[in-house]
């Protein structure tokens, strides 16, 4: 059997994303179940290259796990002849420049989402990366978890009908960082640096939707900064100039309405971080990152309204569990392996997660913040580039 190491940029990997979800639970855990195997039989075998600006964490990261390839410069892992995939994790930022000297350079990319902060840039980098002929992905993480996979499920064996709308949560408290430490890196909170909630979670949104019952048409939404000042890393305080809460309804093909929230000012009282309620004219369900429950039409009770009397019935245990039925990897760690088999692979499968379905979770971010700021519901055109 052939086995071939490929070499990979991994830019961005001292950040908490970066390092956990793509190095240690992608990469690494790859390399040591000896790589992904291919169509043909053969295997490839990911060789990171770590990059990033603090020479430091970057070597701590490499004597950690054993690795001897790490640099801060990055034009100098570019060239070289062995790596084949950039991949990057940075700040948005910081990524459109990054991810053009990586297509310009003949390397196929993999990157987080959103791809750059507005949807111009996005355009620009599925249009170059199409005219340099090289590969492209983007994490969309949300549905590879265990609880939306059950869910993508039902709605490929009809389970829900006719899909009436979606219902979801999301989000957590984000301390400010004055008497407890923010579990979220300040520049988050900073739109001058590309931080706000609407950029970051209406481009998760949209691939969900769109998986679950089709492309967004229109949007209106309302993004607000309930926090006006957190601290820093240091301990030093400052304006909190990006939104971190946004609560939006989307209008999908066939009628389907989906109404998120998404708060990092917001106390949990639900089962996950984020929960999804789907409802359509044959069954409902209830998804979250690893449980997903249901109730079908035939097993609906019938509640009637009576404030004057306490609640009796026990509405949580009328779903029942969706069973696992497989065994479900990590997400991210499942996506990486799809990309490096679209990439290798002589006759690939086509990747639907590209550049340009990260476009149009840009452009929803954008019409969102832009529906926010004019007070309007605004409909979602066709992206093209």
């Amino acid at each position: 059997m052939s086995v071939r190491e490929v070499g990979i940029v991994m830019n961005g990997v001292t950040g908490r994303m970066g390092y956990n979800q793509h190095l240690v639970r992608s990469i690494l855990a790859i390399r040591e179940q000896g790589g992904v195997e291919l169509a043909d039989g053969s295997r490839v075998v990911p060789d990171p290259i770590l990059v990033g600006r603090s020479e430091q964490k970057l070597r701590d990261i490499a004597h950690r796990h054993d690795l001897t390839k790490w640099t801060t410069d990055l034009d100098q892992a570019l060239s070289d002849p062995s790596v084949q995939i950039y991949f990057d994790a940075q700040a948005t930022r910081a990524r459109e420049k990054a991810v053009l000297a990586a297509i310009a350079a003949g390397k196929h990319i993999y990157c987080e989402k959103p791809t750059a902060d507005s949807v111009a840039g996005a355009v620009e980098l599925a249009r170059a990366a199409r005219e340099a002929g090289v590969r492209n992905g983007v994490v969309m993480d949300k549905i590879f978890l265990p609880g939306l996979r059950k869910l993508k499920r039902l709605v490929d064996v009809g389970f829900f009908g006719r899909i009436l709308s979606i219902r979801g949560e999301f989000g957590y408290w984000v301390f400010e960082g004055d008497w407890q430490r923010a579990q979220r890196p300040s520049w988050n909170y900073r739109a001058e640096e590309g931080g706000g909630i609407t950029l970051d979670m209406f481009c998760h949104w949209n691939y969900v939707l769109e998986s679950i019952a089709g492309p967004v048409r229109a949007v209106t939404a309302r993004s607000v900064t309930h926090i006006p000042q957190r601290w820093d890393e240091k301990g030093v305080g400052y304006d909190a100039t990006a939104d971190d809460a946004a609560y939006a309804i989307f209008e999908l093909d066939g009628g389907t309405i989906a109404q998120l929230n998404s708060s990092w000012c917001v106390r949990v009282f639900r089962d996950e971080l984020v929960e999804f309620q789907v409802d359509g004219t044959e069954g409902s369900a209830v998804a979250g990152l690893r449980n997903c429950r249901a109730q079908h039409r035939s097993a609906t009770p019938m509640p009637v309204w009576n404030p004057d009397m306490p609640v009796t019935e026990p509405f949580r245990d009328q779903w029942q569990q969706v069973p696992d039925n497989t065994a479900f990897d990590n997400g991210f760690k499942v996506e990486w392996e799809q990309f490096l088999r679209h990439v290798f692979e002589e006759d690939p499968q086509p990747f639907p997660h590209d550049f340009m379905a990260a476009a149009r979770g840009v452009q929803l971010a954008e019409l969102g913040m832009r529906s926010s700021q004019e007070g309007r519901r605004i409909e979602v055109p066709e992206v093209s580039g």
